[in-house]
Formats: structure tokens, C-alpha cells, sequence
């Protein structure tokens, strides 16, 4: 037998157990943080398996911590004659600061292991955390629970009934601090992320900063209105735990947002991932060759202007081919594309101005740089080496070494989970739109560079974070003062 809403505090009754009204708010809100973090998580380029994972572990911990925090300084001693209460989370008691301590312990230890830089993806979550308490205070209201002083029916005379009549308690009306605290909470995830997270000055860990100064500064406000507060009293004096922990939060959030504890987690040099053709190497003159080379010989008849040859530019051969020829003509003609790109090779193709000594001073600082390319990784191996270059690079990942090509990120996620770089500061360096939203949608800082003018404003269209038109201006951008991803989250 299945029975909806039996009493203020069920949400259901099936076959004689109770499904609280507290445990639905509590993982509804948990789920709906859970989907507001999915949407950053993407944002950022990571495998939404590694927060499905998180999202589990935090939530299990969470509980539990919420539930140790609220027994170890509630009734204590009540519980220690009645160990089995303590499972009793039905019936309420779940304190959010041993919940957050919990969650965000089993969040470190994870990340950590995972080799995931921890500020970032708390920058992305932590803030979310606030729609998830403004939906578990319902929880209590529904238990008649996070309630304030005495107050007289008038006061609630611009509230609606079910507020009311629920915020009467052992005989008198009782101040809805839960319903406080939850729109304050709202309000908090509104201006930290819709507003907050737009400032140009923010700097990794500030969001989760502002998400401790924010909640910290209402809980100990809305605290001190409270009749039902968890107390402990040390030295004779008589605290309430809850506004410790916010004065607490407040000053670490405060220390942490003005960048008191940034010698603790330092900016590492970010990761430098290279487009090839256009980027490194002046190769737009054998590509333009060698297609003409190909359509004089299997396709005279057709004109190849100026634009088409610019649109071949960023696609791989098989979809540029594909355009113009049939599905079983695709594969001869990018043999015969490579043949005569190769033997054309040591006429067309060199190196950009400037690049060499750009990179050479670049890895004597330091950096790593790696190439990512829609091109295959052998041919991009041999001009390097035959320019001379291949000892400025760690790591090259041409087609062959990944699925799918440009625009989509897959090829600089992968050479940066392969090698265990840090996703929280890593660039890309490209010459077309498709490199710049590939290197976005990895989540990395972005840098545009101009090699053809005729090409600029299709490059400035893709927004990247950066455009550079000559390579001596790269070390300039890289002194400056940012966040090397795309985005704070």
C-alpha cells in the first residue's frame, strides 16, 4: 500500500515505512548542485565520469559527517546509552557543517589521487552547495525543525498559511529562520556565480573562498536568531557551535580570497599544446600546392578559388576531400595529397618568424610544449626534425594518436591526461577558429596567432582569450597575471 503526504514530515508511506520530507529536499538539492556542477565540469573539459564518482563519495560522506557532527554535540550522552538512534536519520539531525567537512575531505583525498587540481573543481561545485542547503532547510521546516524565538501571530501575517501553521511549535509561533537562511543561500549562489565569476581579478579557489565568507557570515547571522541551536560550553562558557565554525569560515574564506594562502598552492607554468600547420610551421603554401596539384589532376574541370583553398585550412584531408569527391574516391586522394606534399616539402615549408627562438627560450625557462594536431603525428615528427625543432618538444599527438578531430576537443584532453599535466593550467595555441574552440572546449586559455591577415577575422570571431600577430609577443602574455584556463570554471 503506497500513501502520499500521511503527516507534515512523510512524503510517502509504502507498505509501513516512511519516506521523510527531509531525506526527498535533501537529495533533491544534492542532485540539482550535482547537475549545476555537471554544466562547469563539461565547461572545463573533464570527463563527467570522475564527478558522477565524486558526487557519490561526497554525498555518502556528507551524511555521514552531518549526522557524527550533529550527534557528537547535540546529546551525546543520550546517543552513547542508545548507540542504535544514531542510525535513525529519519528522524532527522543532520548538522551541514560536519556534512561539508566530510564531503570536502573525501573530495581532497579523491581529486588528489586522480591527479585533478583540487581549487579548480572547487571553484566549479562549491558554490553550487548553496541551492543544495536552501532546499535541505525545507527539510527542517517540514520537521519543525531550524526554528527561531517566540514571535506573535501578526508576524506572519505576510506569510503564507502553510508557513504559518507549521511555525507553530509546543504552543507558540515560532520566527522562520530556516526560510531565511534558504533565500539568503539563493541569493548567495546568484551573486557568486551569476555575478562573482564574471570579475576579471578572480583568481583560482576564489569562488570557493566566496562560498565560505557568503555562508559563514548568514549561518552565524541566522544562528544567533535560533532557539534550537547545537550548544558546547568550554571553560563555563556556553557556545553555539554553529556560529564558531562561521566566524571560522569567514576569516579562512576572507585570508583565502585576498590570497593569504596562495604560497600553499603556487601557479605552476601552464602547459603549452601547439597547433602545427599555421601555428609552428608555415606549411599554408605546400597545402595550398598540393590540393592544386590534386584537383588539376583528378578533378580539372573544377575552379579552385581563393576561399575554397582558405576553407581547407583547420579540416582534416578526409573532410576536406569529402566535400568534393565521392566517399570511395576520399582515401586516393589523400594518398596522392600526401605524395606530392612530401616531395614539395623541402621547397615550401619552414619554420615561423620568430618561433624558434621563442620556444628555445621558453623551454630553458622551463615550459612544457607538446603539439596537438589534425595532422598525422609522423610527418609533423619529420619537419621538426629536419627544422631542427624536436628537442623543444615533450610530447607530439598527431591523428593517429586520438579519435576525433578538431573542433573537438578530444585530441588535447587526451595528451593532457596522458601525461598527468594539469588541467587547471594549460594553453592553446592555434591559428583557426576550429583550434581556438577545440582548445576552449578543453577548457584551456586560448591563443590566437595571425599568420594570414586574410584570415584574422574569422580568428577574432572565435573569442579566443588572447591574439598575438608575432611570436616575441608570447612571453609577454605569459608574465601576465591570469588563470591559464578559458574560463574561472
Amino acid at each position: 500500500m503506497i500513501e502520499f503526504f500521511p503527516n507534515m514530515q512523510t512524503f510517502v508511506r509504502i507498505f509501513g515505512v516512511d519516506i521523510a520530507w527531509y531525506a526527498v529536499l535533501i537529495m533533491t538539492g544534492a542532485f540539482i548542485a550535482y547537475y549545476l556542477s555537471l554544466t562547469n565540469i563539461k565547461k572545463m573539459g573533464y570527463a563527467t565520469d570522475d564527478l558522477d564518482t565524486l558526487f557519490v563519495g561526497v554525498l555518502g560522506f556528507g551524511i555521514l559527517g552531518a549526522r557524527l557532527w550533529y550527534v557528537l554535540f547535540f546529546d551525546i550522552q543520550s546517543y552513547i546509552q542508545d548507540p542504535m538512534r544514531i542510525l535513525a536519520f529519519r528522524d532527522g539531525g543532520l548538522a551541514i557543517h560536519g556534512g561539508l567537512f566530510a564531503g570536502v575531505g573525501f573530495a581532497y583525498f579523491y581529486l588528489k589521487r586522480k591527479g585533478v587540481n583540487f581549487m579548480h573543481w572547487v571553484d566549479a561545485i562549491l558554490p553550487n552547495v548553496l541551492i543544495a542547503q536552501a532546499l535541505g532547510r525545507w527539510g527542517n521546516f517540514m520537521n519543525k525543525e531550524a526554528y527561531g524565538g517566540v514571535v506573535s501571530e501578526r508576524y506572519f501575517r505576510f506569510f503564507p498559511d502553510f508557513i504559518k501553521n507549521n511555525m507553530y511549535i509546543e504552543g507558540q509561533f515560532r520566527a522562520p529562520t530556516f526560510l531565511y537562511e534558504s533565500m539568503l543561500n539563493v541569493l548567495g549562489w546568484i551573486l557568486i556565480t551569476q555575478f562573482l565569476k564574471k570579475s576579471k581579478k578572480l583568481k583560482r579557489g576564489d569562488l570557493g573562498f566566496a562560498y565560505l565568507i557568503w555562508y559563514g557570515a548568514v549561518r552565524f547571522i541566522i544562528e544567533s536568531m535560533r532557539d534550537d541551536a547545537l550548544l558546547f560550553h568550554l571553560f563555563g562558557i556556553e557556545f553555539r557551535i554553529a556560529q564558531v565554525i562561521s566566524v571560522i569560515f569567514v576569516v579562512v574564506g576572507l585570508i583565502g580570497f585576498y590570497g593569504g594562502f596562495r604560497k600553499f598552492y603556487p601557479r605552476q607554468k601552464p602547459v603549452l599544446v601547439f597547433d602545427f600547420d599555421g601555428t609552428i610551421m608555415d606549411t599554408q603554401t605546400v597545402i595550398f600546392e598540393s590540393y592544386k596539384h590534386v584537383f588539376k589532376k583528378y578533378k580539372p574541370e573544377f575552379e579552385l578559388t581563393d576561399d575554397i583553398l582558405y576553407s581547407f585550412l583547420g579540416p582534416t584531408l578526409h573532410d576536406s576531400f569529402s566535400r568534393f569527391f565521392e566517399a570511395d574516391q576520399v582515401d586516393a586522394m589523400i594518398a596522392a595529397y600526401r605524395s606530392v606534399s612530401h616531395e614539395m616539402h623541402d621547397a615550401y615549408v619552414k619554420p615561423m618568424d620568430h618561433i624558434i627562438e621563442v620556444l628555445e627560450d621558453l623551454k630553458e625557462k622551463g615550459y612544457t610544449l607538446t603539439v596537438m594536431s589534425s595532422k598525422l603525428t609522423e610527418p609533423i615528427e619529420m619537419a621538426l626534425s629536419m627544422t631542427k625543432m624536436d628537442h623543444l618538444f615533450d610530447v607530439v599527438y598527431g591523428l593517429d594518436r586520438y579519435d576525433t578531430p578538431k573542433p573537438d576537443p578530444e585530441g588535447i584532453i587526451k595528451l593532457m591526461n596522458d601525461h598527468f599535466y594539469d588541467r587547471a593550467s594549460f594553453i592553446y595555441l592555434g591559428d583557426t577558429h576550429t583550434d581556438i574552440e577545440a582548445g576552449r572546449r578543453a577548457g584551456a586559455f586560448t591563443i590566437g596567432y595571425i599568420f594570414d591577415k586574410n584570415r584574422e577575422q574569422e580568428l577574432r570571431d572565435a573569442n579566443p582569450n588572447v591574439i598575438i600577430s608575432d611570436w616575441r609577443e608570447l612571453p609577454r602574455v605569459l608574465e601576465g597575471d591570469h588563470e591559464w584556463t578559458y574560463n574561472m570554471i
